[in-house]
């Protein structure tokens, strides 16, 4: 029994049991036959049944964000619009169901049609992290169960109460329907499962969001048995702003990214890189509108900035700025844990560190900001690169030519290239995900619904004869 803690106050909110391995047997054996009746299903009518998903989340957004509030701690606007990013991939899947396809392609031997189809995967693992507890979910099952894939589902463990509701809305909706509400299961745990989920050859498609480290170990797993990983992991962001940028647009720009979510977002801003020109002057406006961020209780529709997660993440806070100190950052603003009750730290501006310094490769997963000097665009572009992750980045420009090569090969190396814009806040119509130690998943939108089929190129021959392709004569 795993206790679930509110990150505003540490006060225990409710005891989730979590499953045993057996329990785990028996979900994949149901969530398996489920599928039976759902592949059956056509694909339009499997839109159907997402649709009315969509709808049941919408009556539900206000207590389901209230909830993400409550149990994860980001704030309650934030916590409302993940469910709305469900919603959206909902209505997005459902256009979907009538669209997905492959192509007739032209066969070079006569009387012959060459055509690709595409299947369901079959069984869809999702194991999720703790600071999306909604979204990511919905951006993998709503595209997964149009494509005709049941899902088997492992939240974080202390969200567990945020899968569970989520859960038993989806439900709700496939048995009124009257179909197996296992098509969308639901298994707690921690470790010990998704090392299972991981490990199962009845996994057809494994989907892990998480640290790289922890991801790392599942993509081995998985590859050893040859299965198929969709990884979405760590990022190292950053926003590049340049002499002639807008700073109406850079300041909110690199607060949202670097404080919302108190920082634990895969896609917050951990590096600001500025024009020497402009460094001083953005620092210090910076640090003004860092003064006035609104701190609070998350459900309080005033606070803009929330709790850590858990005391560890607080622990890791200070572990960073400390090591930030040592390596020759000074700290503008921030630092210091708040003296409240909950996971409280103050968002954190450090500035004079050089571009390379270790605690700037480093992810933590916490509101820290390093600001660092550039003269040269060919020499930022390379400093964006030169971190072990390739998530989300963005530049701050009115220069035309600046902008192409930063999108251009020789640009950024992100799976999100941004300009003007900050770092998070993705579309649900993009496909989501990153490169390199971000492990180079992608979610959501564009044509990520292509990893979870399978594809078959498929040659059917309605003459009379059998030529052979390229021309070979086997007689």
């Amino acid at each position: 029994v795993v206790t679930t803690y509110c990150p505003a106050n540490n006060e225990p909110i409710a005891s989730v049991r979590q499953a045993s391995l057996e329990d785990y047997e028996e979900t994949v054996k149901k969530a398996k036959e489920a599928w039976k009746v759902w592949a059956d299903i056509p694909a339009p009518k499997r839109g159907e049944i997402v649709r009315q998903i969509g709808d049941a989340l919408r009556q539900k957004i206000k207590v389901l964000g209230s909830l993400v509030s409550l149990e994860m701690g980001k704030i309650f606007v934030e916590g409302v619009g993940e469910v709305q990013e469900y919603v959206d991939v909902c209505d997005y899947a459902v256009g979907l169901s009538r669209m997905i396809g492959g192509p007739i392609l032209p066969s070079e031997r006569p009387g012959h049609a060459l055509i690709e189809q595409w299947n369901p995967v079959g069984l869809v693992g999702i194991i999720t992290a703790f600071n999306f507890p909604v979204a990511v979910y919905g951006w993998n099952s709503a595209i997964a169960m149009i494509c005709g894939n049941a899902c088997l589902w492992k939240g974080a463990p202390s969200t567990s109460l945020v899968s569970v509701a989520v859960t038993k809305i989806i439900a709700k909706v496939l048995e009124d329907n009257k179909l197996p509400g296992a098509i969308c299961s639901l298994v707690c745990g921690g470790a010990d499962i998704g090392t299972a989920m991981a490990r199962d050859e009845r996994m057809d498609l494994l989907s892990f969001t998480g640290s790289t480290k922890v991801g790392k170990e599942v993509a081995l797993m998985v590859q050893e048995r040859f299965g198929r990983s969709l990884l979405e992991l760590g990022g190292n962001n950053a926003i590049i702003v340049f002499e002639d940028a807008d700073l109406n647009l850079v300041i909110p720009s690199a607060l949202f990214a670097a404080v919302g979510t108190a920082g634990q977002r895969c896609t917050t801003a951990r590096r600001l890189f500025l024009h020497e020109s402009i460094h001083d002057e953005v620092v210090a406006k910076l640090a003004k509108a860092y003064a006035q961020v609104r701190i609070g209780d998350p459900w309080d529709p005033d606070t803009l900035y929330g709790p850590l997660h858990t005391k560890e993440a607080v622990k890791m806070f200070l572990d960073a700025i400390e090591q930030a100190k040592q390596q020759g950052g000074s700290v503008v603003c921030g630092g210091k844990v708040i003296n409240r009750p909950g996971n409280y730290v103050e968002p954190t501006i450090v500035t004079g560190l050089p571009h390379n310094a270790p605690i700037v490769h480093t992810e933590t997963f916490a509101p820290i900001l390093y600001v660092l000097k550039f003269k040269e665009e060919e020499d930022v572009f390379a400093w964006n690169n030169e971190v072990k992750q390739g998530l989300s980045s963005s530049i701050f420009t009115k220069d035309l030519g600046r902008i192409f090569r930063w999108l251009g090969p020789k640009g950024s190396d992100c799976g999100i290239v941004n300009v003007n814009i900050p770092t998070s806040g993705a579309e649900i119509g993009g496909a989501f995900g990153g490169e390199k130690h971000t492990g180079g998943g992608r979610e959501s939108g564009s044509d990520s619904w292509k990893l979870y089929m399978r594809r078959s190129t498929c040659t059917i021959n309605y003459s009379k004869d059998l030529p052979l392709a390229q021309g070979i004569k086997f007689q």
